[in-house]
């Protein structure tokens, strides 16, 4: 009577990968690639956050230069109106000046955005094509191999 053995999965499966050798180069540059994308993506909004916060602190301090004019005590209660009005329309005024410069950090933002994104598209395009040109030449020369046998 013959015995059942138990097939030694650990030899099949090295035997297997052995066969499909992995690169690990490729990985490595893919993922310099990817880090190197991340530091100037955060880069570029460290900066965005930097301008948007001197923007928001200017726009307060003018707000509250203005607000001292009003705190100040008027001779008639006419002169509230008045003190009221001209700061209406200054802060009206700070308010689409502080907008136009928040939408200029935003506009900058997208830019430099976009031209890095097409920049790692690129790289990683020229990356991928290295890859499989590489791997179609194995798996060539292995077919070749395989068939001169």
């Amino acid at each position: 009577m013959a015995t059942a053995t138990t097939p030694d999965m650990t030899a099949m499966l090295k035997d297997m990968m052995g066969a499909f050798p992995v690169d690990t180069a490729s990985m490595e540059a893919s993922f310099k690639t990817s880090a190197t994308l991340n530091e100037k993506l955060s880069g570029v909004a460290l900066a965005a956050v930097e301008k948007s916060t001197e923007i928001s602190s200017a726009w307060t301090k003018d707000t509250v230069t203005k607000l001292t004019d009003i705190a100040k005590a008027k001779a008639e209660p006419a002169d509230y109106a008045k003190a009221m009005t001209d700061f209406a329309a200054a802060y009206s005024e700070a308010a689409s000046e502080h907008m136009a410069a928040f939408a200029e950090v935003a506009k900058k933002v997208q830019m430099e955005t976009v031209e890095l994104m097409m920049a790692a598209g690129k790289d990683m395009s020229d990356e991928a094509t290295s890859v499989m040109t590489k791997a179609t030449d194995e798996v060539k020369a292995a077919a070749k191999k395989a068939t001169s046998k």
